[in-house]
């Protein structure tokens, strides 16, 4: 048969204390659990950590087994020494963890070393498992939210499935009412307590965590608390100035355009963003919109703008950048 290393099986070093077996022991078991776990080889990963950890969390075993193992390698040849069982005859070895029964769930390295050197075979413990209490897992899911819903909060009900049974032929449908906190961001989360994987044994179910996108606006745009908006105004607006009613996620207020406006240039209406404990601010990014001349007259008129800025040159940063070496 070839030797086990149980060091190697849960992730330790040869010095690790009792905490850190017990620490490797409780999250390798999370991974690997056959009732919650997807990995495909998860019933023999299990098996294989309850009997390392029967084996390295007793002080007793743990010297036995370290005693034995100072000149073996995982997979090499091993046969028990020829005096083994009479030194440790009356050791409750074998008794905890396993059943001694027919389906021989512990594995033939473990049986040599142990069997028939306890006072006691049978346990009340599931066969080839300890049974833990463990906290469920958190699962995640998106969700998307319209821009109003962070500025005002709202109520909203999500469907959730959960898959039973092995393989997974059994779909169980529940919808769930959540609230929508006002100032929630793209990329946070609403945590829904205990709506998670659920727990095994006495543990308790784990959170359900549901991260947040917001839905693409054609007119807002998010930059963490800020809201931003493109304002389309016509050229004599931005050169005369003007007062207009623009839109905001919460209603329409009145702008004023200072004169001498350029396109790319920002107005700030201050705490109008996402709301918060310091609110963000709401921007709008001025965009010059220049209308199409299809009339006579309108042509005229653009004539007439040409010659009243002769002087203008749009170019002139341009071309400075051109002479420079």
């Amino acid at each position: 048969m070839e030797f086990k290393d149980y060091y190697k099986t849960m992730g330790l070093e040869k010095s690790a204390t009792p905490e850190d077996i017990k620490r490797a022991y409780r999250k390798l078991a999370r991974k690997y659990h056959p009732d919650v776990s997807k990995e495909k080889d998860a019933e023999l990963r299990f098996k294989e950590l309850a009997e390392a950890n029967v084996v390295l969390k007793d002080a007793e075993k743990r010297a036995a087994y370290d005693a034995l193992g100072a000149n073996y390698k995982a997979g090499q040849e091993f046969q028990p020494p020829p005096d083994w069982a009479g030194q440790h005859k009356g050791s409750n070895y074998y008794s905890e963890g396993f059943q001694d029964n027919n389906d021989h769930d512990h594995s033939a390295f473990f049986d040599a070393l142990f069997r028939g050197m306890g006072r006691e075979y049978g346990t009340d413990q599931q066969r080839g498992r300890e049974p833990i209490d463990m906290h469920g897992q958190d699962q995640h899911a998106n969700i998307q939210i319209a821009i109003e819903d962070s500025y005002t909060g709202a109520t909203r009900t999500i469907e959730l499935k959960a898959h039973k049974g092995l393989p997974q032929t059994q779909t169980q449908t529940r919808n769930l009412e959540f609230s929508i906190p006002k100032g929630i961001r793209a990329g946070q989360h609403i945590r829904l307590a205990a709506q998670g994987a659920a727990g095994l044994g006495k543990g308790s179910p784990g959170d359900l965590y549901l991260d947040v996108e917001i839905i693409p606006h054609p007119l807002y745009r998010t930059n963490g608390q800020d809201v931003m908006m493109d304002l389309p105004i016509t050229p004599w607006e931005a050169a005369l100035g003007a007062e207009i009613l623009a839109p905001t996620p919460t209603g329409q207020v009145e702008v004023k355009i200072p004169a001498g406006s350029v396109s790319g240039s920002k107005l700030r209406l201050k705490s109008r963003g996402l709301p918060s404990k310091t609110p963000g601010d709401f921007f709008y990014v001025l965009k010059i919109v220049q209308p199409v001349a299809l009339s006579e007259s309108e042509k005229k008129a653009y004539v007439n703008l040409q010659t009243a800025f002769q002087g203008f040159n749009p170019r002139a940063e341009i071309q400075a950048h051109e002479k420079t070496p």
